[in-house]
């Protein structure tokens, strides 16, 4: 077939069509043979022939598939049995070619015989003609009376409102959604029928319409299912209830987790996505038992438009819903938990910090993390004890993360424990970073209580005579420049000729940023 394609796409190029003309073993294009055939059960020229077809043109697009189905309707005419009620102008008929054109003479009056003139022709006298045209003329109209006849020109007499009239009319027609009106015939019988067989049947085939509808990606009509069952739960006379537990239950099945799973699976994988606005609907019908499946999910999409529409679905149930916060919290997939807990810490919602707690004991650095960022977002008391527990957690940047914000915040409630690390031996092996974030925090929420302290640090001989470390000496310079006393002022200026010059520029740092 490519060859045949590839030869019409030649033969265009010097010519905008093909006709042929059909004897009973020969085709001939332009009065030349070019096929010719002598056995008949073989020749395609004799199964055209016999049934009448003369001529065969082909125009410019027969290649594109016309030409396939051409020579499929020649094979099947070929095996058509002789009482067959089919023939081959009936098959080419039926194809109805664009590209392909034909002409047929009826077998039966090809080789009939003329009709002879007869060798008389009767005339009748014009009089009587006259008569016979009154006798069958219509009945004279009265005079005054328009008929409609007199304005049917044409088959199309309507004026162009009237065809407007119609256009619309077709339009709002076909574009109505029928499975919506059918769904809506379907809760009419189901709240006014009182008999109990009526109504089983009505549920089957509601029950049986969902996986139907989900498949078609009509999300739009399993909402609509899911709020008017509500409707009907509310308003329906005489339920019993087993009719009532079966439609309570409808929406609580999709937002199960194997069956919210497969959907959300497919929608992101899908080649052609529902609108927004047909997710949405969707998603607002979720039950509050969804929200660790969507949690769950959340890392795993690909798609940035299900991502959205989920993560909305997740962030509602979340704030109306904290009990399945703490679920989703609980959950054994860590994936789940860690997106929880950032959407947690987003919306603020104090009630999260419960179910954090356990977390803080995880060994997931990630996850860790997290929780304290998301304390930090939620800043709630109980929040902010669970960071100040944080400052002895063995992960560093936990620690860090920790005391950071306890600072910033002026967490007072820390002082305590923030300056037992300050003035013990936690801090011997920490890095700079660590060590520079534990002091600045202690100055910030010591005050000028912790001036005496810092000072003893900072001077060429630390506590006890011993001399603290250069880095040790810096990080309480820093920690003076937070405090902000004349004390803390002084104190940093009597260190400022210091032979270290790691501390001598942190002196000189904490200066300008006192202002001196």
């Amino acid at each position: 077939m490519d060859n045949v394609r590839a030869g019409l796409q030649q033969i265009w190029q010097v010519t905008d069509g093909l006709v042929f003309d059909i004897d009973e073993t020969q085709l001939r294009w332009e009065d030349v043979v070019v096929y010719s055939q002598g056995t008949h059960s073989e020749s395609i020229a004799w199964t055209l022939y016999k049934d009448g077809v003369r001529s065969l043109a082909f125009k410019p697009g027969v290649e594109d598939g016309e030409i396939v189905s051409f020579l499929g309707v020649l094979q099947q005419a070929k095996n058509l049995q002789a009482e067959a009620p089919d023939d081959l102008v009936t098959l080419l008929w039926a194809q109805d070619f664009q590209f392909i054109s034909y002409t047929f003479r009826e077998l039966a009056s090809e080789n009939a015989v003329p009709i002879e003139a007869s060798e008389t022709v009767l005339e009748m006298p014009p009089t009587e003609v006259r008569q016979y045209v009154a006798e069958e003329a219509p009945p004279a109209r009265p005079a005054g009376l328009i008929s409609i006849e007199d304005f049917d020109t044409t088959l199309y007499f309507l004026d162009d409102r009237e065809i407007d009239y119609l256009r619309g009319e077709v339009e709002r027609e076909y574009a109505q959604d029928l499975r919506r009106n059918v769904l809506s015939m379907l809760f009419d019988l189901l709240e006014l029928q009182s008999y109990g067989t009526v109504r089983a049947e009505l549920i089957s085939i509601l029950e049986n319409f969902i996986p139907y509808l989900l498949g078609a990606g009509d999300f739009r009509s399993v909402a609509y299912i899911l709020r008017d069952t509500r409707m009907i739960l509310q308003r329906a006379r005489e339920l019993i209830p087993e009719h009532r537990q079966t439609l309570a239950t409808l929406p609580a099945r999709l937002s199960q987790r194997d069956a919210l799973s497969q959907l959300i699976q497919a929608l992101d994988e899908a080649a052609v996505q529902p609108t927004e606005e047909e997710l949405g609907e969707l998603f607002q019908e979720l039950r509050p038992d969804a929200l660790s499946t969507l949690m769950s999910w959340m890392p795993k999409l690909n798609n940035d438009n299900v991502k959205h529409l989920v993560g909305g679905a997740a962030m509602r149930l979340a704030q109306t819903y904290p009990a399945e916060v703490l679920k989703a919290l609980a959950s054994e997939d860590v994936a789940a938990q860690l997106a929880m807990v950032r959407l947690a810490g987003r919306l603020k919602l104090a009630g999260a910090a419960d179910g954090m707690e356990p977390l803080l004991q995880t060994t997931d650095h990630s996850l860790k993390l997290a929780v304290v960022e998301a304390l930090t977002q939620i800043a709630s008391p109980f929040a902010m004890r669970l960071l100040e527990k944080a400052i002895d957690d063995g992960d560093r940047d936990v620690r860090i993360a920790a005391v950071r914000f306890l600072g910033s915040r002026g967490y007072r409630n820390a002082a305590g424990r923030v300056e037992t690390v300050v003035t013990g031996s936690k801090l011997k092996n920490a890095d700079l970073t660590e060590k520079m974030a534990f002091f600045e925090a202690f100055g910030s929420l010591a005050g000028s209580k912790g001036v005496a302290t810092l000072e003893r640090m900072l001077a060429a001989k630390g506590l006890l005579g011993r001399k603290e470390d250069p880095e040790t000496r810096a990080c309480a310079a820093m920690a003076l420049g937070k405090i902000r006393t004349p004390e803390a002022r002084a104190a940093l200026e009597r260190a400022g000729q210091d032979k270290e010059p790691l501390v001598r520029n942190a002196v000189s740092r904490a200066l300008r940023d006192l202002g001196a």
